[in-house]
């Protein structure tokens, strides 16, 4: 069976690119409401007590990529605790802590999907909201109370981390920490330059001092200095629109994660990078140019990277959980998601908003 949601939800329709919601979920009449289906064989069902919100849950509710399915149900970055598991199922049980990401099924069969890198599958990988699923049906997210997943696609949140940490790791998270370990970044002594210091630039700072690495924020104001210094550990915080700033600190890093996705210079921050050094693209600017040499002289690398795969998703859970990091949230209740929603598009969060389903969704 493919990947199932089916809710009674007080999150209505989409109209107009704004979330409206109902004023009674025990009405049937007044709710978005989907036959809930059996939960198949190979299928996870488990009940929502927590969404992070991510930028992608904006971007689909106003339609920006064109390809909007309405209603949408967003939210890709959902926990919770097994309600049901079928009859195939051996990794989880009843009460388990589970989470589920940005996708919910893949092809399993292409060379990608057979070393867990299903984000890379072949065939595409089914997008855990407004995506269509093997057997046709719309694919809704965790802006709802329940969820139901094939079990390859849900991962198990370490007993001892706490179920609203766990949420942003499963987009934000595995977004920088991926590329981090594809690119060797944990090597203890390195040094590591952090671009933005939004939801996905604090968890890589954070991954960073956990790997041992000296980090630099890089960021276009001196409004963030404080918490990246003291919050959140970093070393260094340079103003990059300070040209003394850049230039003094020029072939000093290992690494650069550039998490901005506003349009901004590239040759500066490769100039940074010592030979065969490496700069990881994250953030979505519209448009990356810089001069060739700055890619030329010093052999060095400029990479792209979305999400990971389950591989490496479980296997940052289990780092979070052994290592005590958490990313810094902000909790909110399910009717406060148009705000938000909002606060998210003018970057007015510190760092990441986490929905608390169970105790806002009755």
């Amino acid at each position: 069976m493919g990947s199932k949601r089916y809710i009674w939800s007080p999150i209505a329709l989409q109209l107009h690119s704004q979330f409206v919601l109902t004023e009674n979920c025990n009405d049937p009449g007044k709710n978005l409401a989907y036959r809930k289906l059996d939960t198949g064989p190979d299928d996870v069902s488990l009940t929502i007590t927590h969404c992070g919100i991510c930028y992608a849950d904006v971007a689909w509710a106003k339609n920006i990529p064109r390809n909007t399915i309405y209603p949408v149900v967003p939210g890709h970055e959902i926990v919770g605790i097994v309600r049901e598991v079928g009859s195939n199922v051996r990794r989880f049980k009843v009460g388990d802590h589970v989470g589920v990401g940005p996708y919910v099924n893949s092809c399993k069969t292409c060379e990608h999907c057979k070393i867990r890198e299903e984000v890379h599958c072949d065939a595409e990988t089914t997008h855990t909201f407004n995506s269509v699923d093997e057997d046709g049906t719309i694919t809704r997210g965790g802006y709802s109370s329940y969820i139901v997943v094939q079990e390859g696609y849900v991962f198990k949140i370490p007993d001892n981390y706490s179920l609203i940490s766990a949420a942003p790791l499963l987009c934000a998270g595995i977004t920088v920490y991926a590329p981090m370990m594809r690119h060797k970044m944990n090597e203890p002594g390195k040094s590591l330059g952090v671009i933005g210091l939004g939801g996905l630039g604090h968890l890589a700072v954070k991954f960073g001092k956990a790997f041992g690495l000296h980090v630099t924020v890089f960021s276009t104001s001196n409004s963030k200095k404080d918490e990246a210094l003291n919050l959140l550990g970093a070393d260094k915080f340079i103003i990059s629109s300070d040209m003394q700033q850049m230039e003094s600190s020029a072939k000093s890093l290992d690494f650069i994660i550039d998490t901005a996705s506003g349009d901004h210079p590239f040759d500066p921050y490769m100039a940074l990078l010592k030979p065969s050094g490496v700069l990881v693209l994250v953030g979505f600017p519209s448009e990356v140019k810089f001069n060739p040499m700055s890619l030329l002289a010093g052999s060095k690398v400029i990479s792209g990277s979305v999400a990971g795969g389950t591989k490496d998703m479980q296997e940052m859970l289990d780092f979070c959980a052994a290592n005590n990091i958490h990313p810094e949230v902000e909790v909110i209740p399910i009717q406060y998601v148009n705000e938000a929603l909002e606060r998210m598009e003018n970057r007015d969060v510190k760092y990441r908003f986490v929905i608390d389903i169970a105790n806002s969704l009755k």
